[in-house]
């Protein structure tokens, strides 16, 4: 598999990332997803971190799809961790729109 890059902020076209991260200083946000959402709130992470994630999410459902979740999420329609970032994909499987329930 290809490793996972964190991506750069909805707002700016590119952000450095931690060394540990092991990718290079500024990776590009694939032009194929849509902006990450940003709330009014404090992310627990942080957005390098944050990006990676969701990044990972759009370009794995099939391993999140094994990955349940344990936060109480299920209340709200979600089957898997999938769920927490990805709101919705097309018909060709590409992220039309993420969840914020991941950011919080």
């Amino acid at each position: 598999p290809a490793p996972v890059t964190a991506a750069p902020e909805a707002t700016t076209p590119a952000a450095p990332q931690s060394a540990a991260a092991g990718a290079p200083a500024s990776t590009p946000w694939p032009a194929d997803l849509p902006p990450l959402p940003v709330g009014d709130y404090a992310i627990p992470r942080p957005p390098e971190v944050v990006r990676a994630v969701y990044l990972f999410a759009a370009q794995h459902p099939e391993v999140l799809k094994y990955v349940p979740c344990y936060c109480g999420c299920n209340l709200m329609g979600h089957t898997d961790n999938e769920d927490c970032f990805v709101a919705h994909r097309d018909a060709q499987g590409h992220v039309a729109e993420w969840e914020t329930h991941a950011l919080t």
